[in-house]
């Protein structure tokens, strides 16, 4: 029996990688004859380096760069096998995970240490660049990041803004100077991985969906919400890119609008970037069962989450797939439909959090190894 365990992480406990190892433990406690393969997903957000990393192979790079509030911290992105591509995680450089509860201000915070990520990255000799974006503590348009690329934004009595401009500050902006930009960009691919649709202004923009959870309350979600506008219409004006209804382009605070208007990148999606960097088509091939899964499946799971990439992908070969999720929302039961064959929360949705990640893994281990055991009873069962 061939058996492919494909999940993203369980957010808070487990990376996708520890997820799919304890997946893979509970499975041969059931079938201990079984080839378990582990191909770990991930959607752009936090964790996608290492995931890629597990399932396709390559190289762990650290780099020296700047916190979202302009602390040093070391950050690593993943040099793949062909040498030439190198995938980059926001999350590491510019993270929400990366401040204190009391620390959190978008107003003050800045991508800057994405910028300072990618041009290591290019150091490497990459000359395709990857970059998940997701889990960000910040809602500058990208600026920083584009600051630490060369791009320089001007006052109105033409000075040059300083670098690691915060998302407070973007009113401050009069004119984009593109003129000094790492040249070597221009000989390269750059892809912004992103599965989210919200744009980089308006109701369901960059500041009023994200800003809150990244510490601003309602007057500062207003400024922000200014102040990314304002910067729209400068990119608009000076580069002749119009970002504030770009779908996806509000991910991240607006880095990925940002990406596309200083650096030249486009949008693609990211679970469907990482199944194909990982062959989890090619892999899913004469398998038995898929089981992926994370930490909470809800209705926001079918909205470009890597699950939902995870039964698309699977789909298409006819081998059946079964989620296991830390909790399951009440509004996912219509999953059968969508290919689904079988659900499995390992906790209630108003448990608490286990208190470690080995709780975590001890009690995913039990739930995978006790719903495989039913159903492969059932199974047994219907074939009599």
């Amino acid at each position: 029996m061939k058996i492919v365990v494909a999940t993203d992480s369980f957010k808070g406990t487990l990376s996708s990688v520890e997820a799919g190892h304890a997946m893979r433990e509970g499975v041969l406690r059931v079938r201990p004859d079984a080839e378990v393969i582990v191909v770990p997903m991930a959607d752009g957000g936090e964790g996608t380096v290492e995931a890629v990393l597990a399932g396709a192979g390559g190289s762990r790079i650290e780099a020296e760069v700047l916190d979202p509030l302009g602390r040093p911290v070391r950050a690593a992105f993943g040099q793949l096998p062909d040498g030439r591509t190198a995938i980059v995680e926001m999350a590491a450089s510019s993270g929400l995970t990366l401040l204190r509860f009391n620390e959190r201000d978008p107003l003050r915070t800045s991508t800057f240490g994405t910028g300072q990520q990618l041009s290591a990255a290019l150091d490497a000799g990459a000359t395709r660049l990857l970059i998940g974006v997701g889990g960000s503590a910040t809602v500058d348009g990208g600026c920083g990041c584009a600051q630490a690329l060369g791009v320089q934004f001007l006052s109105e009595d033409g000075t040059v803004l300083p670098a690691g401009l915060p998302g407070g500050d973007l009113h401050e902006i009069h004119r984009i100077d593109v003129s000094a930009r790492d040249a070597r960009l221009d000989a390269v691919e750059l892809v912004v991985l992103c599965d989210v649709q919200n744009p980089l202004c308006g109701p369901n923009g960059a500041s009023a969906v994200y800003g809150p959870q990244k510490g601003a309350g309602p007057e500062q979600v207003r400024r922000l919400e200014t102040n990314l506008r304002h910067l729209a219409r400068v990119i608009e004006r000076d580069l002749g890119i119009a970002v504030a209804d770009v779908s996806g382009g509000g991910a991240s605070g607006g880095l990925a609008a940002g990406l596309v208007a200083f650096l030249g990148g486009r949008m693609q999606s990211g679970v469907e970037s990482v199944i194909m960097l990982t062959r989890l088509f090619e892999r899913v091939q004469g398998a038995d069962l898929v089981i992926t899964g994370e930490g909470r499946f809800d209705a926001q799971s079918r909205m470009g989450k890597a699950v939902w990439g995870v039964v698309a992908c699977v789909r298409r070969t006819g081998v059946p797939v079964v989620v296991v999720a830390g909790s399951v929302a009440g509004d996912a039961s219509l999953c059968e439909a969508d290919g689904i064959s079988a659900l499995c929360a390992v906790s209630g949705p108003q448990d608490p959090v286990p208190a470690s990640p080995a709780t975590a893994a001890q009690q995913l281990r039990d739930r995978t190894a006790e719903f495989l055991r039913e159903r492969f009873r059932m199974q047994g069962r219907s074939s009599r």
